[in-house]
């Protein structure tokens, strides 16, 4: 086998929020690949270039870059093709989808919280693929850091997950990715590495560490596709690695599809990572990841490979999904006409609203050929589809994503994906992670007991923060996260990760509170939500156009009230607007996407435009709510 040692492909993959992109932001900059006044403009966290990423400040998308690394004894310059993965177990199609291209991992670790839920997945992933591991821990100068202990608990993890003997002799770099440091030398706790000023010892173990690439220099082409993006000019770009022979502009090559079929396709364009641009190139060889443009059907894990003597490479497959919600098209009294509800004020943004069954199906198609972790299936309804995922947040962002083009939508409240198995139903599970302030500990333990969660382990590190593992089913932790950020006042830190399926656990119960409903369409007005307020937390504003079932406000008792919110103050000629004395108005409490998604029960589902997020009822019609419920009652 012969080797190119002019090239590194390497995976950074951590749990949400440990430094990976800040990382690639210091690599990208010391190894050159800016001039100094550019540098000194760029913003952080350059490769998170979707504005859904920049605003939420995760990483949900695996991107590709390359630096050029010049060595400090003056050898031959080094191409370190990096891939950032995201930290979020529901993006989790990416991470496998990223560790197909590379022939290492970095895993990232932070220096005070230690080896997380994420952090376990990621590394089982690399661990099953068989690829050796160099183990960061990252942001030391955290006053809260722990490094020793960090590092030990980074060994049993390995011990946990069956590592082999060469897999846990793995080199430690000590990293300040935010000042761009690193060192092989551990620092003291809370201290940024003091015998280095660069990452240049992290690059030098990149080197001596990540493999590179072998081939066969007698084999044929083959290229493994494993990632999608799109261009204005160039139409559909596949992004593959290319594992043996040669890929050329212009060339004829065969292309194997999903289903086993072949056919031959010309290369019209073929590109190469530099930085963060994409740059034309003649030639792609073994270990090469590049981008060819001039097939417009092509889709994740196929192979495009020599035409007389076409071989396949095998299928990316990811793990099965866990959750799923409808999504149809939106189906309410105000559709296509705002966020006021006033049609005429808004008769720009209306053109351009997306509301047919056929545009919101196209628009999943189109989601199906870049996300291998998303299942599209078709339900009774002939405008509502059921989309499968990985966890809640991965639906909520493409929901999120498809308002910002100008969809509506109907989305219902999510459920979790079952299984049969020996003719009992299996549900999926979580291992949910929490950390709190010792003075929550029994809030949270009692949280969880009503969502049938199950504790599995308790640490205490001295610092007055307790580490808390549960088995948990997925759809005890729908709509948990709020009511956990209350119960913690926003201190609790809470990650989980699917961890398989275990029989159905019972009935849950998790939302108390029942719903306020306007019974009728109108405007909401100050004197009726002073009126209302005492009965529970109101979601509206003054002035707000409302519905019948629409959902206004949380109840302060455990069923559903009709409310009139739309009621005006009756003036008389004794008695004017402004002689009674003022009531303040409590604010509305504003719910977001994911919030509203939590809220919802069985028999409701949320309104999404791109100005507004309404909760409603599935059945708007009072009486025939009313009557569904009295034959649920009595059978």
């Amino acid at each position: 086998m012969a080797t190119r040692h002019d090239i590194r492909n390497v995976a950074i993959v951590a749990h949400v929020d440990h430094g990976k992109t800040t990382l690639v932001d210091a690599m990208l900059k010391q190894a050159g690949a800016f001039a100094a006044h550019a540098a000194e403009s760029l913003d952080d966290r350059m490769m998170d270039s979707n504005d859904l990423e920049r605003e939420k400040g995760i990483t949900i998308l695996a991107k590709n870059t390359a630096v050029k690394y010049h060595p400090k004894d003056g050898g031959d310059v080094i191409t370190i093709n990096i891939i950032d993965t995201p930290g979020h177990a529901d993006f989790g199609g990416e991470v496998e989808r990223g560790l197909s291209m590379v022939d290492a991992v970095v895993l990232l670790v932070d220096a005070s919280e230690g080896p997380l839920p994420q952090t376990r997945f990621v590394l089982r992933k690399a661990l099953q693929a068989r690829l050796p591991v160099i183990l960061c821990i990252n942001k030391t100068d955290r006053p809260d850091s722990r490094i020793d202990e960090v590092v030990n608990e980074a060994y049993d993890l390995f011990l946990d997950l069956d590592a082999d003997e060469d897999q846990i002799e793995f080199p430690i770099v000590y990293a300040c990715a935010r000042d761009g440091v690193a060192s092989l030398t551990k620092p003291e706790d809370g201290t940024v590495p003091s015998d280095s000023t660069n990452l240049e010892p992290f690059f030098s173990t990149i080197l001596s560490h990540v493999p590179a690439p072998e081939y066969d220099e007698t084999a044929p082409l083959q290229a493994h596709v494993t990632n999608l993006d799109a261009d204005n000019f160039l139409g559909r770009i596949a992004l593959l690695r290319v594992e043996q022979g040669e890929l050329r502009k212009g060339q004829t090559v065969t292309w194997i599809k999903r289903d086993g079929t072949m056919s031959n396709v010309r290369i019209t364009e073929l590109l190469m990572t530099e930085a963060l641009t994409r740059k034309p190139a003649e030639v792609a060889g073994p270990g090469d990841i590049c981008a060819v443009a001039g097939i417009s059907d092509i889709m994740i894990g196929e192979t495009l490979a020599d035409p007389e003597n076409p071989i396949p490479l095998p299928l990316i497959t990811v793990d099965e999904p866990a959750i799923s919600m409808t999504i149809g098209t939106n189906t309410s009294p105000l559709v296509g006409r705002g966020g006021t509800g006033k049609g005429a004020d808004n008769k720009a943004a209306v053109k351009d609203r997306k509301v047919t069954a056929r545009q919101v199906k196209d628009r999943l198609d189109r989601e199906l050929i870049g996300n291998v972790s998303l299942r599209v299936l078709d339900t009774e309804r002939p405008d509502a589809w059921e989309v499968q995922g990985r966890g809640e947040l991965a639906l909520a962002i493409l929901v999120e994503q498809m308002r910002r083009e100008g969809f509506e939508l109907t989305i219902g409240k999510p459920q979790v994906v079952t299984k049969q198995v020996d003719g009992k139903t299996y549900e999926p599970v979580e291992r949910m992670t929490i950390d709190v302030p010792e003075e929550h500990m029994g809030a949270v333990t009692q949280l969880m007991g009503v969502r049938k969660g199950r504790m599995d382990n308790m640490s205490n590190h001295g610092s007055g923060w307790v580490r808390m593992e549960f088995v948990v089913p997925s759809r005890g932790l729908i709509g948990f996260r709020t009511e956990f950020l209350t119960q913690t006042r926003g201190t609790g830190i809470g990650h989980s990760i699917h961890e398989g399926h275990e029989p159905w656990f019972g009935a849950l119960q998790t939302r108390n509170n029942g719903s306020l409903v306007a019974d009728r369409s109108g405007a909401v007005t100050a004197f009726a939500m002073t009126n209302l307020q005492e009965r529970g937390v109101l979601f509206t504003d003054p002035g707000t156009e409302v519905y019948e079932g629409m959902i206004v406000g949380e109840n302060s008792r455990s069923d559903d009230m009709d409310v009139n919110i739309t009621k005006e103050k009756k003036l008389t000629n004794m008695r004017s607007s402004s002689a009674d004395t003022f009531e303040a108005i409590v604010p509305p409490r504003k719910l977001s996407l994911e919030q509203s998604l939590e809220f919802c029960r069985d028999d409701e589902c949320v309104e999404v435009t791109p100005e507004a997020v309404r909760i409603r009822k599935v059945n708007l019609d009072a009486r025939e709510r009313a009557r569904a419920a009295s034959r649920a009652k009595h059978g």
